[in-house]
C-alpha cells in the first residue's frame, strides 16, 4: 500500500486492486441509473466539481431519481493513477461516457479525479472533479 507520503499504490497491492474494482463498480452503478446504488459509493459530504460549478450529492442524485440525468455508457480509457495517503486515496483516470440530460444526449471524454476516504474499512468518495479531455 502507498504510504503517508503518497507513493503510488503498485498493481497487485490490495488497496490498488480494491480501488480499481470500486471504480468499475461505481461506473456500473452510474449506468444502472439507480440513485440508491450510485449513492452507496458516495460519502454524505460528496460533491462534484465541473465546468458548471459544484454540485452536492443530493443535487446529483435527485437528477438521477427524477430521470432528468441518465447514463448509458461509462468506460475507463486510461490506466488510472492511484496515490494513497493513509486513509485517503486519489484516483485519476480518463473516462468516456454517454449521458442524457433533459432528453439531450451528451458524449463526453473527461479526465476524472475522485478522492476516497476509508471509513470503517469501506472506501467512500468525498469529491469528484471532471475536466474535458483535449482532443487527440
Amino acid at each position: 500500500m502507498g504510504d503517508i507520503a503518497g507513493t503510488p499504490a503498485p498493481e497487485g497491492d490490495p488497496v490498488h486492486t480494491r480501488l480499481i474494482a470500486l471504480a468499475k463498480d461505481w461506473a456500473d452503478a452510474i449506468v444502472s441509473n439507480d440513485a440508491t446504488r450510485i449513492g452507496s459509493f458516495m460519502a454524505d459530504e460528496w460533491v462534484i466539481v465541473s465546468e458548471s460549478g459544484v454540485s452536492t450529492k443530493e443535487q446529483f442524485l435527485s437528477l438521477v431519481e427524477s430521470g432528468k440525468l441518465t447514463h448509458s455508457a461509462m468506460t475507463s480509457v486510461s490506466q488510472p493513477r492511484i496515490r494513497v495517503y493513509g486513509e485517503t486515496a486519489v484516483f485519476t483516470g480518463r473516462v468516456t461516457n454517454t449521458a442524457h440530460y433533459m432528453d439531450q444526449r451528451f458524449d463526453a471524454d473527461e479526465w476524472t479525479t475522485d478522492v476516497f476516504v476509508n471509513r470503517n474499512g469501506r472506501w467512500l468518495c468525498v469529491l469528484s472533479h471532471i475536466t474535458a479531455a483535449a482532443p487527440d
